[in-house]
């Protein structure tokens, strides 16, 4: 101890203000008392106290450390090690920091943020634990690059300024637009922005006009409102569109020459009724008694648009086409899409096929790939193929009957093999001639969109087996592949032990078993109250699927090889495939997997984006029609509860609205995320996922598309212990 305490009190200045340097940086979360530091230092004396002292005003001159409260310092935000990452803003005005590498992401406060936006990529150093978790906290040091994002919104116009409110609750603040720049923006107009700069200081962004969309509240200012805040297009560049129109449509003789001649066969489309573009047709032949030639003939859009051309470069950049309640924003322009690759009836089309000849217990005796030239003898609508189904009348009804007997075969098959049938009825609106929705119908997959569907599986899976399958080569060949994981192990428990709640038992816990559980278990919900909560619950406990040249199968589908092959008019994707198989079909070699797993990864990334486009779309307009209905009762279900409150899904329509917590003045509620529940402490009231319930219509915000119940609560008998001094109803998460 002796020369412990010698040592300490030889060190010089110099190694002292080294010591206390180093536990600084050591340790950047701390806070250091004088006392602390002197005697880390070397030792707790009046003289090592004095020249800690200096040492420490000397760092503090230096901006090395930072004084905080209770006479402490810490090291400095601008001696901390430098991170860099990309800010997802919060409605409050903080945010998250996503930096590479980092398992968890970083907290801003928002007095810390820097004035950063939601798509920035900003610099920022850690500076402690964030409250009440185990997050780390930082501070934003640097703005490394704007995000070029675009932001919708409400002009609100006077006689010297324009600001814009935005829609997005990823905005916290108005945006300033200099008058100057916007002499066409009017009050209540609809406007995209994007932000120019956002001066240290200032309440408001100034930004730089992008587009007038239309006055606010008008269907198609809407929904192109909805396609700009996804960053999504809403038109074709001129450009783009000229391209198009240059193609030529003629089928010479050498395309005649070049493919094989299916004109003579029996060949349809069945399609919705309100379908424009028709990419896929069936054609039908006997070839003897139960065995039958049926060709999946897909449009060759590749044979219109070539790679690197200006509507190819398009297409890519969209990946995919965009679905919205009332409108289909295409991935190729009109001239594609519904005039040259579209199969309508009696006319000759160009196609890429996959022909099958099977018997009737579905052996695939043959299958041949290949370059066609089809004649549409018929196009249906999936009403009337039903009807003929049903029926077994109607034209073409021989051809079609067989189909469906060998696709409900098929069907039947994929399921024993462990497909899981995820078969949901699908909410649809009924529009007026201005858009708005009138009404509320529920789409139901009959036979006659099973039997297209299956046979488009097969298509599909046989496509990817062929580019994909070794057979005798050194390597698998690149190739374009539509893949689904096993279900998260960690998920499935969840979902486990909630689906308990109602008295349902899941033995399954991983592989296969799990597909032939969840069919059992949609089969035993069906028609119950809680089949959509549940359902809800299974899907999202599955992984997603997803394009990739990395092939694990599709779980969901039970296939080991599987791609997408016959949407190439609305999916990127497909198109890619029909490049790769016509380059195997001509006996090329495997090509760069580097490049296709690039475009796999944007393709998965745009349907992402347009599948939450849609939803916002639905969601508009669910709350669109609800607005007539404001006071009105409704009997629903529990389909989700937060510590903020309690979604309800109405049973007549599917439409879900929020009862806030803060809105349920009856009673303080706890809230437990492990049990889905929120209880009442006065009066023992809890509400549990699945619950039938009674709900009012209290509000309807088209502007953030958000749709607020009240819950119509019964009289309820208090327990024996009320709550004192309660001054307002709350709720409070249970840890």
């Amino acid at each position: 101890m002796k020369m412990t305490r010698t040592k300490k009190q030889t060190h010089n200045g110099d190694e002292r203000a080294a010591l206390i340097l180093e536990l600084f940086r050591q340790l950047p979360d701390n806070k250091f008392s004088l006392r602390h530091l002197a005697s880390a230092s070397g030792g707790a004396s009046k003289e090592g106290r004095r020249e800690t002292m200096q040492i420490v005003e000397q760092l503090l001159a230096t901006g090395v450390i930072e004084s905080c409260p209770r006479d402490k310092y810490r090291l400095s935000p601008a001696q901390r090690p430098r991170l860099e990452g990309t800010v997802e803003m919060l409605n409050t005005g903080s945010m998250f920091v996503h930096v590479e590498g980092m398992e968890q992401q970083v907290y801003i406060h928002s007095r810390n943020s820097l004035n950063a936006l939601d798509g920035d990529r900003v610099q920022l150093v850690l500076t402690r634990k964030a409250r009440g978790s185990n997050a780390p906290e930082g501070e934003i040091t640097a703005i490394v690059e704007r995000s070029r994002k675009r932001y919708v919104g409400t002009a609100e116009v006077n006689e010297h300024n324009v600001f814009v409110r935005i829609d997005s609750r990823k905005m916290p603040v108005d945006v300033y637009l200099h008058k100057r720049d916007c002499p066409n923006v009017k009050n209540g107009d609809k406007v995209v922005v994007r932000i120019a700069e956002w001066a240290p200081g200032s309440k408001s962004p100034v930004g730089e006009l992008v587009d007038i969309l239309g006055k606010a509240g008008e269907n198609d200012t809407e929904m192109h409102a909805i396609l700009a805040e996804y960053d999504l297009p809403y038109r074709f560049e001129p450009e783009v569109e000229a391209a198009a129109e240059a193609i030529d449509g003629r089928i010479t003789c050498k395309d005649y020459a070049e493919r094989r001649d299916f004109r003579q066969t029996v060949t349809f489309t069945v399609d919705p009724a309100d379908a424009k573009d028709f990419d896929d047709a069936l054609s039908v032949r006997k070839v003897r008694d139960g065995v039958w030639e049926v060709g999946v003939h897909i449009a060759d859009v590749t044979h219109y648009v070539r790679p690197g051309s200006v509507v190819d470069t398009e297409a890519e950049a969209r990946g995919t086409s965009v679905y919205l309640v009332d409108r289909t924003v295409p991935m190729l322009p009109e001239r594609l899409c519904n005039e040259l690759c579209s199969l309508r009836p009696h006319e000759e089309s160009l196609c890429f096929s996959a022909v099958f000849t099977l018997n009737e217990n579905l052996e695939i005796l043959d299958e041949w790939f290949g370059r066609t030239v089809i004649y549409s003898d018929r196009r249906f609508a999936y009403e009337e193929a039903q009807q003929v189904i049903e029926t077994g009348r109607g034209d073409y009804a021989e051809e079609i009957l067989t189909l469906n007997r060998l696709a409900q075969a098929m069907r039947r098959e994929r399921f024993r093999n462990g497909a899981i049938s995820f078969d949901r009825a699908e909410a649809k609106f009924r529009l007026d001639e201005k858009g708005r929705p009138v009404g509320v119908y529920f789409k139901e997959q009959k036979e006659a969109n099973q039997m297209i569907e299956e046979f488009m599986l097969l298509a599909n899976r046989r496509v990817a087996e062929f580019c994909g399958k070794v057979r005798g080569r050194k390597s698998g060949r690149t190739m374009v592949y539509r893949v689904h994981d096993e279900p998260n192990v960690d998920k499935l428990q969840s979902f486990r032990q909630f689906i308990l709640r109602f008295g349902h038992v899941f033995k399954a816990s991983e592989g296969r078993p799990v597909a032939k559980e969840m069919n059992k278990l949609f089969q035993k919900v069906k028609g119950r109250p809680e089949e959509n909560v549940v359902t809800t619950l299974a899907v999202r406990s599955m992984a997603k699927a997803y394009y990739t040249t990395d092939n694990i199968g599709h779980y969901g589908l039970a296939f080991p090889y599987y791609t997408h092959f016959t949407s190439p008019i609305r999916r990127y994707p497909d198109m890619m495939g029909h490049r790769l198989l016509a380059r195997y079909l001509e006996g090329g070699k495997t090509t760069d997997k580097a490049t296709f797993e690039a475009l796999c990864e944007h393709a998965s990334e745009r349907e992402v984006i347009a599948a939450e486009a849609e939803r916002a779309s639905i969601k508009y307009k669910m709350v669109e029609f609800m607005q007539a209905r404001l006071g009105e009762e409704f009997a629903g279900h529990i389909s989700g509860i937060t510590e903020w409150g309690i979604f309800v899904e109405i049973d007549e329509n599917h439409i879900e609205g929020l009862v806030a917590m803060r809105d349920m003045h009856d009673d303080f509620y706890d809230f437990d995320p492990a049990e889905y529940t929120v209880t009442g402490r006065s009066t023992g009231r809890r509400f549990t996922l699945g619950d039938a319930v009674r709900i009012r219509v209290k509000r309807a915000d088209l502007q953030k598309r958000q749709l607020d119940f009240d819950m119509v609560l019964p009289d309820a008998p208090r327990t024996d212990t009320p709550q004192r001094g309660r001054r307002s109803p709350q709720v409070k998460r249970r840890r």
